[in-house]
């Protein structure tokens, strides 16, 4: 039996936009330099932004009447998301407070192969073997981008940070295989509207904290970064994945998302003016590599299974 074009078609216009969503999230930083205040606080205030803009979409759009018809075993798998989120990027954040930058984003970064050897446990996907070639390929890639600044665990302190690192990239695998097997039944703006919520409650006890020890934004700029990191990284950026999610692999997807420390390299060098070396455009180059293997695969019967579409993520 043989894929269809429209197939494979979507296949390609899934994998396309889940690497757009990893070059506007490679514009992360770029946010975050422009805003000051604790940690806990640019989480909290990316996932509440990005609450209002998919919550109001909801009530625009009549969506709102699916939350109050999903049942209580499917609530209580979005709101268990919006912990793990929430757990995601405090982990992530909280290990460079012990160690080296490019030992938490290395480690960070292995996400996408445990995404690929947790797959057939957590989807029911039978494992996809010509995968290995295009992660190994991508994660040799952000290897030699990220080992020029030193990869350290002298101390027990950096083995906390990586030790963090490290269990991020496994709640960061988890996240996306989860969301794959969610998307059976519900629509985009749902579940990140019901993660984000989530997310938001259980921050706020942390925001509150850091309110009153003065680790608040200080400046309009700063919230001003802050909404912009809600609304076009978190919010908008999340309907262009999620669209894409529906159509690929959660492994395949996981190493289109290696286009988002790429980009962040370089506009670094572009906005920021940091150095782009040889061995960063080398690395790069790997990742790309890894993600034109993964474009060029042909959907597989009996690997890849077409997802039901909600008629509200076809806008």
């Amino acid at each position: 039996m043989r894929t269809t074009m429209p197939e494979t078609h979507a296949r390609l216009s899934g994998l396309i936009r889940i690497a757009l969503t990893g070059i506007v999230w490679g514009t992360i930083p770029l946010a975050l330099r422009a805003a000051d205040g604790d940690a806990t606080v640019k989480v909290f205030y990316r996932v509440f932004f990005a609450a209002v803009v998919v919550g109001g979409w909801l009530l625009v759009s009549g969506g709102w009447r699916e939350l109050t018809m999903l049942g209580r075993e499917k609530l209580r798998q979005v709101a268990l998301q919006g912990l793990l989120l929430t757990a995601n990027w405090l982990l992530f954040l909280s290990a460079f407070e012990f160690t080296e930058v490019a030992t938490v984003e290395l480690l960070g970064y292995t996400g996408p192969v445990f995404v690929a050897a947790l797959t057939p446990f957590v989807t029911g996907d039978r494992f996809d073997r010509r995968i290995v070639m295009p992660i190994a390929l991508s994660l040799c890639g952000i290897a030699i981008i990220m080992l020029r600044h030193g990869f350290t665990l002298g101390t027990g302190r950096q083995a906390l940070g990586a030790a963090l690192a490290a269990c991020s990239a496994l709640t960061y695998a988890e996240l996306l295989l989860r969301s794959k097997r969610l998307l059976h039944g519900i629509s985009s703006a749902a579940l990140m509207f019901g993660q984000y919520a989530v997310a938001s409650v259980a921050l706020l006890p942390l925001v509150i904290h850091s309110y009153a020890t003065g680790g608040a934004p200080t400046s309009p700029t700063a919230y001003g970064a802050l909404a912009t990191l809600g609304v076009v990284h978190t919010a908008l950026a999340g309907f262009l994945f999620f669209s894409g999610l529906r159509s690929v692999r959660a492994d395949h997807a996981g190493v289109l998302m290696y286009a988002e420390p790429v980009s962040a390299v370089v506009f670094a060098a572009l906005f920021l003016h940091e150095p782009l070396t040889a061995s960063t455009l080398l690395g790069g180059m790997m990742v790309v590599a890894g993600g034109v293997l993964v474009a060029r695969m042909e959907p597989m019967p009996g690997l890849e299974t077409p997802e039901p579409i909600i008629a509200e993520d076809r806008t």
